[in-house]
C-alpha cells in the first residue's frame, strides 16, 4: 500500500479548544475493552484545561509538535515541550496548561502493556535511551476550598464520562514507587548507527516500545 502522512492538525482560529476537545483519533488496532492494541491521536488547542481527565484505557505518550504543555499529574507537575516526550499510565489524572497561546502535536495510547524500554542487545549496557535520562515529577500538593469542585473526564472502552469531584485530584503530598507519569528529552537519545556499509534495522532509533 501507499505510505500515508498526516498534516500537523490545524490550530483552532475561533472558540475555546482545550487539550480533551481538541482531540481526534486518526488510526487504531484492537479494542479498549479487551485491552489490546493501540490508537493513534492528534491534538490542536488554544484553552487550558480547567477540569482533569483521566484514561482508563491505556496510557497516553505525548508529542508536542508546537507549543510547551505543563502537565499536572496527581503525582506532580511535568513541563513538556517540542522534542520532548511524555508518558501519563493508564488511570493517572492530569491537568494540560498550555505554556504558549496555541499547542498541538501527536497522542499514542496503547492499551495492553506500559510502555518500557527496549532491550538492548549486543549494544550493550548504554545507548539509545538510558535510564538515567528519564525525568519523574515530584509532589505537588493542591488545596483548593470547601466550596470548590473539579470536573473529571474519564475515558473508558472509548468513551468519555464525566463526573464531579468535591475536591481537587491533586492533593497528594508525597509518592513512592515506579507508577508515575515521566518525560523523555530526545536530544539526549543516544543514536547507534552503521560505520561501514548498508542501513541499520530501524528499531535502532526505537525510544520507548
Amino acid at each position: 500500500p501507499n505510505q500515508m502522512r498526516w498534516d500537523p492538525m490545524p490550530l483552532p482560529d475561533s472558540g475555546e479548544v482545550d487539550f480533551v476537545d481538541g482531540m481526534t483519533t486518526m488510526a487504531g488496532n484492537g479494542d479498549a475493552s479487551s485491552k489490546s492494541g493501540l490508537a493513534i491521536h492528534m491534538y490542536a488547542a488554544n484553552k487550558s484545561m480547567d477540569r482533569a481527565m483521566q484514561n482508563s484505557d491505556g496510557d497516553f505518550l505525548i508529542v508536542p509538535q508546537e507549543g510547551a504543555l505543563r502537565l499536572q499529574t496527581e503525582l506532580g507537575v511535568l513541563e513538556v515541550s517540542p522534542r520532548e516526550i511524555c508518558v501519563i499510565p493508564r488511570g493517572i489524572v492530569f491537568r494540560i496548561t498550555l505554556l504558549a497561546a496555541r499547542a498541538r502535536g501527536y497522542v499514542l495510547e496503547v492499551y495492553n502493556k506500559h510502555f518500557v524500554l527496549p532491550a538492548l542487545g549486543p549494544i550493550g549496557a548504554n545507548g539509545l535511551a538510558n535510564p538515567r535520562d528519564f525525568q519523574y515529577p515530584v509532589a505537588a500538593y493542591e488545596h483548593t476550598g470547601a466550596e470548590t469542585s473539579t470536573e473529571l473526564v474519564n475515558k473508558f472502552c472509548g468513551d468519555l464520562f464525566q463526573t464531579r469531584l468535591r475536591k481537587s485530584p491533586f492533593d497528594v503530598v508525597a509518592w513512592h514507587g515506579n507508577y508515575a507519569p515521566f518525560k523523555y528529552d530526545l536530544q539526549r537519545f543516544n543514536t547507534m548507527g552503521t560505520i561501514s556499509f548498508d542501513h541499520p534495522d530501524p528499531s535502532v532509533f526505537t525510544v520507548l516500545t
